[in-house]
Parts: C-alpha cells; sequence; structure tokens
C-alpha cells in the first residue's frame, strides 16, 4: 500500500510540474532521473507481490511514464538521459569482468564455452532459417532477390543471439544466486557478449558484401575490427591495472571511485574508438584478479554506487518499447522468439551433454539466456545506419522481438533458479 500511495503522490506532482512547464522548456532532466528512481523502485516492489522479479517492474515503469503511455519521459528526454543508460552499461561490464575468477576460469571455462559454442550455433541458424522462411511475412523482404534474404537474415541472426548480461546480474543480484546454474549461465552470458562483436562485424561485413548500402558504403574494414577488439582489450588491462593498483595502496572512498572508474573507462573507450563493453569486462577482471583480495570490498561498493542507476537503465529500457510496434509484426516475432528459445534449450542441452554437466545445470541454465537489453538495441540501430532504407524495417523487427524476450527473459530465469535451488544447484 505504501508504494502504491508513493505513486499516487508521485503522479500529482509530476502532472502539477508538466502544468506549470508546459509554456515553458519543459521538465528538467535532473527532475526526470529522480522521478524515475522513485517510481521504477515503487514498481518494482509492487510486482514482487505476485511473483515477478523487481526488474520486470522497473521497466513496466518506463512503459507507463514513457512514450508509448503517459509521456512524462518524453522521446527528447530519453536522449537527454542517455549518459545514465551509457553509466549502467559500464557498470555493468565492470562488475561482470570482477565476477570472472581465475580459479573459476580453470574450473569451468571449457565447459562454459562447449555451452556456449552449442548454443550459439543452434540459435544462430535457427532465427537465420525461420526469418528466411517468413520472409513474406516482412515486406522489406517479401519481394528481395535470394542475397538480400540471406544478408538480412543473418544480420537478424547475428543480433538474436545477443543476451543480456544486465538483467542476468540484476537477477542475481535480487536472489542472491550463487550455485553452478547462476556461475554457468552467468559464464555463457559473458564469453557471448565477447563472441558477439566478432560475429556481428563479420556478418556485417558479409552482409555489405552481399548488399552493398545505398551510396554503395565499403566493407567493414578488419583493421578497424581488430583494433575496437584488441584496443579494448589492451585499455581494459591498463585501467584495471590501474585501479588494482588503487586498491592496494590507497582504497579509500571506494564509493565515488566505483563512479569514477565506469565514467573514466566508458569516455576513454569512447575516445579511443575501442569496444566499451570489452574494455570494462576486461577492466572488471584485471582489477579483481591483480588486487591481492581487495577486490571484494570494491565490488560491493560499485554494487551500492550502481543500485540506483540499474533502476533508471531498466526504466529507460522500458520506455524505449513500442508495445504497439509489436503487434503488426506478430506473425514473424512469434516464431523467431519461439524458435531462439528453443534453440537456446537445445544448445544447453547439447553443450551440457557435451561437457558432461550435471543434468541440474543442463535442465535450467537456458532459462536465464533469454533476456536480451542494451547492445541488442545498440546492434538493431547499426543495421538501420548501415541501411537507411531497408534498415528500418528491420530494425523494427529486432526491437519487438527484444521486446518480447527483455519481458519475458527475468521471469524465466527467475523460475529456472528457483527450480535449480530445489535440485540442489
Amino acid at each position: 500500500m505504501r508504494r502504491l500511495i508513493i505513486l499516487v503522490v508521485l503522479y500529482a506532482v509530476m502532472q502539477g510540474v508538466l502544468l506549470l512547464s508546459s509554456a515553458t522548456s519543459g521538465v528538467p532532466t535532473l527532475m526526470l532521473f529522480g522521478f524515475l528512481i522513485l517510481a521504477a523502485y515503487s514498481v518494482g516492489e509492487l510486482v514482487t507481490v505476485i511473483g515477478l522479479p523487481k526488474i520486470v517492474g522497473y521497466m513496466l515503469a518506463g512503459v507507463l511514464f514513457g512514450p508509448p503511455a503517459l509521456g512524462y519521459v518524453s522521446r527528447p528526454a530519453l536522449e537527454e538521459l542517455t549518459p545514465v543508460s551509457n553509466l549502467a552499461i559500464a557498470l555493468i561490464a565492470f562488475l561482470a569482468g570482477a565476477e570472472l575468477q581465475i580459479a573459476e576460469i580453470r574450473e569451468r571455462g571449457i565447459a562454459i564455452l562447449k555451452l556456449m559454442s552449442a548454443e550459439l550455433l543452434l540459435s544462430f541458424v535457427g532465427v537465420a532459417v525461420t526469418i528466411a522462411l517468413l520472409r513474406s511475412q516482412l515486406p522489406v523482404l517479401a519481394t528481395a532477390p535470394p542475397a538480400e534474404v540471406m544478408a538480412f537474415s543473418l544480420l537478424v541472426a547475428a543480433v538474436a543471439v545477443v543476451h543480456s548480461p544486465a538483467a542476468t546480474i540484476a537477477l542475481l543480484t535480487e536472489t542472491r544466486a550463487n550455485g553452478p546454474v547462476a556461475r554457468y549461465t552467468l559464464g555463457v552470458v559473458l564469453v557471448m557478449d565477447i563472441a558477439v562483436v566478432l560475429i556481428f562485424s563479420g556478418v556485417l561485413a558479409a552482409a555489405r558484401a552481399l548488399v552493398p548500402p545505398n551510396g554503395g558504403g565499403g566493407g567493414v574494414q578488419v583493421g578497424t575490427v581488430i583494433w575496437e577488439i584488441g584496443g579494448a582489450v589492451l585499455v581494459g588491462a591498463v585501467l584495471g591495472a590501474f585501479v588494482a593498483m588503487y586498491l592496494r595502496f590507497i582504497s579509500r572512498e571506494l564509493f565515488i571511485f566505483a563512479i569514477l572508474v565506469a565514467l573514466f573507462g566508458a569516455e576513454i573507450a569512447r575516445v579511443m574508438h575501442v569496444e566499451t563493453l570489452l574494455t570494462l569486462l576486461v577492466a572488471g577482471f584485471v582489477a579483481e584478479n591483480a588486487s591481492g583480495g581487495r577486490g571484494e570490498a570494491f565490488r560491493h561498493a560499485m554494487e551500492r554506487a550502481a543500485a540506483p542507476i540499474f533502476v533508471v537503465f531498466f526504466a529507460l529500457s522500458g520506455a524505449r518499447l513500442d508495445p504497439a510496434a509489436v503487434f503488426p509484426l506478430w506473425t514473424i516475432v512469434v516464431p523467431v522468439v519461439g524458435v531462439r528459445m528453443l534453440a537456446i534449450w537445445g544448445g544447453i542441452q547439447l553443450g551440457g551433454r557435451w561437457a558432461k554437466l550435471d543434468p541440474v545445470v543442463t535442465d535450467h541454465a537456458w532459462y536465464g539466456l533469454v533476456s536480451q537489453a542494451g547492445v541488442a538495441f545498440g546492434l538493431a540501430a547499426v543495421v538501420a545506419e548501415v541501411y537507411p532504407s531497408r534498415g528500418e524495417s528491420l530494425r523494427a523487427l529486432l526491437l519487438a522481438t527484444i521486446a518480447v524476450n527483455q519481458t519475458l527473459g527475468p521471469i524465466l530465469f527467475r523460475i529456472g533458479l528457483r527450480r535449480a535451488a530445489a535440485r540442489g544447484g
């Protein structure tokens, strides 16, 4: 009841603010940031009553107060709040890297690679074939020649294989799960994040060769791709070493230092044109394993600093979703979501048996691989940018698919963690 009262009060306050600001420049961005923290957190608490994860509530708050519904958070405001999303992605990547212990890599690394390989292959092929078979349901491909159908099917599949480190880490933090299912799921998500950069770059280069963009843009330069990946590892390692030295010899004001590390890491990655997620992931890994046992305190400080940022990040993700865009494409979105989910399940089953894992892991790890979020949005935007005339239709399909996966994923992951816990996993 208390959370419901807070929402009503927030609604009344924002109504008043909107009336007062209608003749001026609009609602201040800082006020919207504070409003989203309170509103999304309140909705997140409310949905737990019916057994849903908090992050589903955060996204629902974004849909409710964003452009799809009440419109308190306008599309221009979403653009102004983009730095918050970038900071959240940086924090997520650093925390994800910090979760990777050298001892755990030695113990589980080969098994994680086997799980990822099987799941990646089945998902990629399954989605690409589904798009090609259902091309008549998508106007941009209905009358396209075979080369275009192949190119765009592969591009959609390259985005479809992306998972969501943000949703995975948020659910693990919320549930405090740390068993084999949680660890293997997180491992697959993190390794896949690195693989996706390579896969998407290669597929985009192949698509440009098959279907040159309007204006005749050339293919992706190999040197650029190598620098984005290799440079990210190098920059991330240097940043991680700096953090490790700070933790060893100073180790004070960790809360503030955590925010500075994320902000600086994201900015230096942008300036040096390297992959941000990979940069921060490597930095987190190096900092954790080179800090002489002082990484745990820093992780806790970063988690405290990240808590309100994560709430706003998922609310903004919800605000960017357009439920109205899903319905016209349901005849292709539903099959793609279903095939992807089936392929994830089948890939984990095959990979788990290949790695000779406990059946508890093979039966439940797939639940945590359905979610999609930030990286998938970014790749969809790249497709639309490279192919201006046809990319918008593909982006609509991708965003609709991501919307469904992003909503179902956290719910399924919580179910999987509960079932695994009941079986000792």
